[in-house]
């Protein structure tokens, strides 16, 4: 029998809308106490499995290494678990005695979620315990590239939440995926929110929706190593982050710009700590295996290690090497280099001083409208001030390495795995998401003055604003000044014989 797959991802989005729209209503009743057993129940049935979901996730995306995979396995169930046991989501939330204001968390309902092929576990498994904890129902639409490895984590998690009960369709997702079975999850009346971790293919449709949209973008971000830095860590730092799962992670940094006074001990640096610095021709070989003529990503290359990205390009390097360096002096659309590799590949920019690193960063930031992450390694904080007012970017992180910085795991940023983009017009927030992204708060404010008539609402507003005193009397005055000319005008008028 022929299966249309369209139809059948359609009617499953549909059935997945309503069921998870009412299950969520009886997960609105829950209180916050409850919520957290379900959270724990999940963390702990997903950490049972980390190892082998991490495995499974490699050879299914042919994307990274397995072992790094497991690093944010186990960082999403211990440190953002940890993080969320102090969090207060729903119900009352916030109190002021004092001004006798109280906040009500409310959560927004059913959640869509899509998540992405680079990090499918720990992305899925990060969105589901925000969205749980915070008394949200969440759908997912598997990526095509990792729909093994989603489904399982998520029916892993389906089976503990629901054994500590979980309302049967607050966490579920589609089986058959096709971009119209999303899209009609995105569109559905019944879903609240559409939140897209690192789809950027499916982000035009997610606003075409209609609904609110959490963008977790792209990265794209440079780090400049200001002559006060520390060279020696800057380096270590840049290349640790780049490494981490074959330089996936969207925090993670895509180039370098370098104070021109220190430039050649920071190629010196680079070079000791396993960077192979690649010809013109090499560098242009290279990017002709990521990218199209028309700039649009070649399959198969993201979240390769340095040594099997080079003997694709035609050239081999030394077994020390981990990380490809392409030398750079423009910013253009003609220079590949600019875009985002998701690979062990950084280019490198020097510049004169940190005035005109600052107008270079902001080109590599702007250039495709991603401005998610800065990375800036400095001792003069303010240089480090200045870059901080004037980058537009979601973070900007100091003296620390951007994929683990971003993460939250070196910083005290909200650990997450969805990391807001900062550019205008792609999402709600640039925030690390957690679950207070995923509610609204109803404010509720006692009674604190007494009125008996409108001329009260003059007298409070006397009694708390000085000026709103010689504001009335001027008004007053002003008021009198203004009767008295009508009434001459009408006494002018009365006696004008023209009038009679």
């Amino acid at each position: 029998m022929i299966v249309d797959s369209d139809l059948l991802s359609i009617q499953q989005a549909r059935i997945l809308a309503e069921n998870g729209h009412e299950a969520q209503k009886k997960l609105a009743s829950f209180p916050q106490e409850k919520l957290d057993e379900i959270v724990e129940s999940m963390a702990d049935a997903v950490e049972k499995h980390a190892k082998d979901l991490a495995v499974m996730s490699q050879e299914e995306t042919d994307i990274g290494k397995w072992q790094d995979k497991y690093v944010k396995n186990h960082f999403v169930c211990e440190q953002v678990r940890t993080q969320l046991r102090s969090m207060r989501c729903v119900g009352v939330i916030n109190k002021d005695p004092q001004k006798h204001i109280m906040d009500i968390g409310v959560p927004v309902g059913v959640i869509a979620a899509l998540c992405p092929v680079t990090s499918p576990v720990s992305t899925t498994v990060c969105n589901a315990l925000i969205a749980i904890k915070s008394g949200n129902g969440i759908i997912f639409s598997p990526h095509p590239g990792a729909v093994k490895s989603i489904s399982m984590v998520l029916d892993i998690m389906i089976e503990a939440a629901q054994a500590h009960g979980l309302p049967e369709g607050c966490l579920s997702y589609l089986g058959t995926v096709t971009k119209s079975g999303t899209k009609e999850l995105m569109n559905h009346r019944l879903t609240s929110l559409v939140l897209v971790t690192g789809v950027p293919g499916m982000l035009q449709t997610a606003h075409c929706s209609g609904k609110p949209v959490i963008y977790g973008g792209t990265g794209n971000g440079p780090a400049f190593i200001e002559r006060s830095a520390n060279i020696s860590q800057a380096v270590k730092d840049i290349i640790s982050s780049k490494t981490f799962d074959n330089g996936i992670a969207p925090s993670a940094e895509q180039s370098i710009v370098v104070d021109s006074c220190i430039a050649s001990d920071v190629k010196r640096v680079l070079y000791d700590n396993g960077a192979y610095f690649m010809s013109d021709e090499e560098s242009q070989t290279l990017a002709e295996l990521f990218f199209r003529p028309d700039g649009q990503r070649k399959k198969g290359m993201i979240g390769q290690s340095a040594a099997v990205i080079a003997r694709r390009a035609g050239f081999n390097v030394p077994e020390n090497v981990s990380v490809l360096v392409a030398e750079r002096k423009y910013v253009s659309e003609t220079d590949p280099y600019y875009k985002e590799f998701l690979s062990p590949v950084l280019a490198l920019y020097v510049e004169d001083d940190w005035m005109h690193a600052c107008e270079k960063c902001i080109e590599l930031l702007l250039h495709e409208r991603n401005a998610h992450t800065l990375v800036i390694h400095s001792g003069d904080e303010e240089v480090i001030r200045q870059f901080a007012l004037k980058k537009p970017v979601g973070r900007l992180l100091v003296n620390t390495p951007g994929t683990f910085g971003g993460m939250g795991l070196t910083t005290n940023l909200f650990p997450s795995m969805t990391l807001g983009s900062g550019s205008a017009g792609r999402g709600i927030t640039s925030d690390n998401v957690s679950p207070l992204n995923l509610i609204y708060t109803r404010r509720v404010g006692y009674g604190v003055r007494h009125m008996n008539g409108p001329e009260d609402v003059i007298n409070n507003s006397e009694n708390h604003c000085p000026a709103a005193v010689e504001h009335k009397e001027s008004n007053d005055s002003n008021l009198e000044q203004a009767l008295q000319l009508l009434l001459k005008k009408a006494i002018e008028a009365i006696n004008d014989p023209a009038d009679r």
